[in-house]
């Protein structure tokens, strides 16, 4: 008996499964003597079925592409798309390569379903099963490990400080301490951000000290080699005590795969291209999205309501890089660094701040403001204080010349201010008090000046970095009166059945609401990462439904989120209720060169090697630049096929079973925003007129 297989790259195996699965087929590529004439044959074949079947619609494209030439976005290559050619010669016992075998493996699951109704998950105590394979950074084993990973690394960080005795670094023991003194030292230290930031691992050996010598071989030469290529390396003491470093307990893979770097990555750092073409900037000239921005890399911009600000600051560094960064390429042309103390702004950095906010306030659309880098909350609080301050004074001043405009011309005001920032989970005790008066003081002023959201938007990737330091700190930014935004990175240990599911009910539970659900972008340096769009659907339809909120309440979830104190309680009650598992609050997106975020695709073809050829349309939900009605269709081809992903998540103990109706979901719709994530109305009629604009 011929068994199907989801990850065969068995060539001889694939023929025998479409002989004895998909007979019709063979004999129809056999019995035509050219491609044409079979997809001719096929397409009357496919017309005999009801003609509302998403599985006829998906081949009948397939069939209607085969032979067109595309030009893919990010690269900007022109393709051939011959899915149905190599079809037809595998089919006829023609040569074909043998890394064909993961394309004919997509064909025959989508042929399969032509007969076969793809099962779909509805059944929430699945669901409930597969939330509990995954621990959080609350649970009692999980703080068991860890606290003895910190007892480790602090005797660590006292051999370390004893090295570094003389230096310039404020850490320093006394003369007369005794092991004990110095333990309890860097106890007190360990509550301290800045503590964490100076004592940064910043080597493969030191990494591996840390990890008790952990780390295999082929790691070390690979971080090695990561090494001798300059790539920045920066991990935090605190966030290093998150992973587990034995040969038992808790899975740690999503966020080991955050600082231990792939080869892809490191083969091609010093070749990494800006997957955002919109954020490559040249003086006098408009980025990919047509937006004029002022000289340097300050400012990126893709849509006409939001501009990004990077500071000359510390906001430049991060509390560590991502292996997955989308701004890697800034890194590596080291514009983002981790030099702390050159970071530290120079005097010019204050009169280029006022020309930045001059040109928020002349330009006619802009109402959102989202402070990144970098990281927003690696400037100090002093300089942070000071670019907020910058902001509120711009947009008192775009309010007081409103005035003087008449209606319908006058400009979009301020409405939204974010700081972005991963380091509620990287490095939490950096929400000092102080850092929380300036969130409510800002807020308080900025109100007056018409801002009426005011968000820290961060980035929780598992829930194993939900610890009771991010829990304090997430509590002590909600008491300044900002909501939090949670936006994840969909890389393949994230996209474990239930995983994300978890990490969305655990920060519900805190008061955070999920804002986006992101693709990696799909260059090399991300191969291993990626995970295909296809997962992200099937996410969507067969586990995140169990957090949809129905549509009558979603206007009662959304003042609940704006109007209480107690969040975190409130939103559990309200889950409750209504008998949802977490609130479905975040989208799944892919970020498109010079477009923007969508996931209204369908699948146009497939590379010979398998990867997917994804045609996809711009997210009508929201506005966008002009620049969208210049450009031709937008085609991406995905970097990993749907085969390759399966046998990864086999690798990490998956059992590929679990996601068998992965292959059926090839049309992707981008979600609904939620109502928070929505601009209020102006009280007035703004311009319709476009600045800073410049379509070439």
């Amino acid at each position: 008996m011929t068994k199907k297989n989801l990850t065969t790259s068995d060539i001889t195996r694939l023929k025998k499964m479409y002989a004895k699965h998909l007979p019709w087929l063979v004999s129809l590529a056999e019995e035509s003597a050219a491609c044409n004439e079979f997809k001719n044959r096929l397409q009357a074949a496919l017309n005999t079925h009801q003609t509302d079947n998403a599985v006829v619609r998906t081949i009948s494209r397939l069939i209607s592409y085969d032979g067109s030439v595309i030009n893919e976005l990010s690269t900007g290559q022109a393709i051939r798309i011959e899915t149905l050619s190599h079809l037809w010669q595998f089919l006829r016992g023609e040569v074909i390569c043998s890394t064909h075998t993961d394309l004919l493996l997509d064909l025959y699951h989508q042929f399969a379903a032509l007969t076969e109704k793809p099962e779909i998950k509805d059944d929430i105590a699945w669901m409930k099963r597969q939330m509990n394979r995954w621990q959080t950074g609350l649970d009692k084993e999980v703080l068991a490990i860890r606290e003895a990973n910190r007892e480790r690394i602090i005797k660590e960080l006292i051999k370390k400080i004893d090295r570094q005795h003389g230096g310039n670094s404020r850490y320093q023991f006394e003369e007369s301490f005794n092991f004990e003194q110095k333990y309890a030292k860097v106890c007190e230290w360990w509550k301290l951000s800045h503590f964490h930031l100076s004592m940064a691992i910043k080597s493969p050996t030191e990494l591996n000290t840390f990890l008790g010598n952990s780390l295999p071989e082929h790691t070390m030469r690979l971080l090695t080699d990561a090494r001798k290529k300059k790539m920045p390396f920066f991990v935090t003491p605190y966030y290093l005590s998150l992973l587990n470093p034995t040969d038992a307990g808790y899975d740690d893979a999503t966020i080991r795969t955050y600082i231990l770097y792939s080869q892809e990555l490191v083969d091609t750092y010093g070749t990494i291209k800006a997957w955002e073409k919109e954020d490559i900037v040249e003086a006098g000239k408009p980025n990919a999205a047509g937006w004029m921005l002022p000289e340097g890399h300050n400012i990126h911009r893709r849509y006409p309501e939001v501009a990004i600000l990077i500071p000359d600051s510390m906001g430049r560094a991060c509390g560590g890089l991502c292996s997955v960064c989308q701004r890697m390429y800034d890194f590596q042309s080291e514009r983002l660094n981790f030099d702390l103390e050159a970071l530290k702004p120079k005097e010019s950095w204050d009169k280029k701040l006022r020309r930045l906010m001059h040109y928020f306030e002349e330009d006619s659309q802009l109402q959102d403001v989202l402070i990144t880098g970098g990281d927003a909350l690696m400037s100090q609080n002093a300089t942070l204080r000071k670019i907020l301050d910058a902001v509120y004074k711009m947009a008192l001043r775009k309010r007081k010349a409103n005035e003087g405009r008449p209606e319908g011309g006058k400009y979009a005001q301020l409405q939204r201010v974010r700081l972005g920032s991963r380091l509620p989970a990287y490095l939490p005790m950096r929400v000092n008090d102080e850092l929380v008066d300036i969130l409510r003081e800002f807020k308080e002023k900025a109100s007056v000046a018409g801002v009426s959201q005011f968000i820290i938007q961060t980035h929780f990737q598992s829930p194993l970095e939900v610890t009771p330091e991010a829990r304090e700190a997430i509590k002590a930014i909600l008491s300044a009166g900002w909501t939090i935004t949670n936006q994840l990175v969909y890389t393949v240990a994230a996209s474990r059945r239930g995983h994300t599911a978890k990490l969305r009910q655990l920060l519900n539970t805190m008061g955070v609401v999920c804002y986006y659900t992101f693709s990696v972008k799909g260059f090399q340096e991300n191969y291993a990462m990626f995970t295909p769009n296809c997962r992200s659907l099937q996410e969507s339809e067969e586990e995140k439904i169990f957090g949809r909120i129905p549509s009558e309440k979603i206007g009662e979830l959304n003042n609940l989120i704006k109007g209480t104190k107690d969040l975190g309680r409130n939103l559990t009650h309200f889950l409750k209720d209504n008998h949802l598992l977490f609130a479905a609050t975040d989208r799944s997106v892919l970020n498109l060169p010079a477009i923007g975020k969508s996931m209204t695709f369908v699948m146009a073809g497939i590379t010979p090697d398998g990867k997917r050829i994804l045609k996809f349309e711009h997210d009508a939900t929201r506005r966008h630049s002009p620049i969208i009605d210049h450009m031709d269709q937008v085609y991406i081809v995905e970097n990993k096929s749907v085969a390759a992903y399966l046998r990864q998540l086999q690798s990490m103990g998956e059992d590929p079973e679990a996601y068998k109706s992965i292959w059926y979901y090839t049309d992707g719709k981008t979600e609904p925003r939620f109502p928070l994530f929505e601009y209020p109305e102006f009280s007035y009629k703004a311009t319709a007129t476009v600045t800073n604009l410049q379509l070439e």
